[in-house]
């Protein structure tokens, strides 16, 4: 346990000194949230059925940090650590390669929750974002995607060849997603085509179920996002543990 602990200690200040990492996590989603804030503010309207922007698309956001989290940071970090001798150093070790992998996953957490508690203070402090929606609903929605992202970036992490491979496979779905599913963009203003798109890409049905349980919305109206979620987070699981090297 104290060894997990370290490690755990650890991972997360090495995390908080990767730029780019850092910045995805904790920065860009608050960002996003300030500037289109900016531009259209928080006035109710019909266009978003009755909420106001910030009220609508901050749950969205948070789907920004699962996705940059899960094929970004993840792939690209444990990739690197293969590629420099780390993973195989560690398996080395007297250290079972559970504590490892939960120390990491539990960094990835960590980041994620405290990149969203940033967002919702922003939203709420800057635009008195509402929020109708149950907290433990939503916390379980929350913990339930991000784990579903994480497999599949260890999942890109085990079968890529390089580091590089996984940063440009990661970088390339990661951002494809985001402005093709409504967590960037809202789903309102996309066209018929993007929209027809949008229905076979992950991040949609995150996107739609925080907002949903954000608004106050049922689980049981959500069952298809739900199935969506679990399946990718027991294939990408499944794959990972098949198909992932130490070395």
């Amino acid at each position: 346990m104290k060894s997990l602990f370290r490690l755990t200690v650890v991972e997360a200040k090495l995390y908080l000194r990767e730029p780019m990492a850092a910045f995805f996590t904790l920065a860009y989603a608050p960002m996003i949230l300030i500037l289109f804030g900016f531009i259209y503010g928080n006035e109710p309207t019909p266009f978003f059925g009755g909420l106001g922007f910030i009220d609508s698309m901050l749950p969205a956001y948070m789907s920004l940090i699962i996705v940059t989290v899960g094929l970004m940071s993840v792939p690209i970090s444990t990739a690197e650590d293969r590629e420099k001798g780390v993973l195989r150093r560690f398996y080395a070790t007297p250290a079972s390669p559970a504590v490892y992998l939960f120390s990491n996953i539990f960094v990835y957490y960590l980041m994620s929750l405290a990149g969203v508690i940033l967002l919702f203070m922003v939203g709420k402090f800057m635009y008195s974002a509402r929020f109708e929606g149950n907290i433990f609903s939503l916390f379980a929605a929350f913990t339930l995607c991000s784990l579903s992202f994480f497999s599949f970036g260890y999942m890109i992490a085990s079968l890529a060849p390089t580091a590089r491979t996984a940063q440009i496979v990661g970088m390339v779905l990661a951002f494809s997603m985001m402005f093709l599913s409504g967590a960037t963009i809202p789903i309102e203003v996309l066209t018929g085509k993007v929209t027809s798109i949008s229905k076979y890409i992950p991040l949609y049905y995150v996107v739609t179920l925080m907002k949903g349980l954000w608004q106050g919305h049922s689980w049981s109206e959500y069952w298809l996002n739900l199935a969506v979620i679990a399946g990718m987070l027991v294939v990408g699981a499944a794959i990972s543990v098949k198909t992932f090297r130490w070395e």
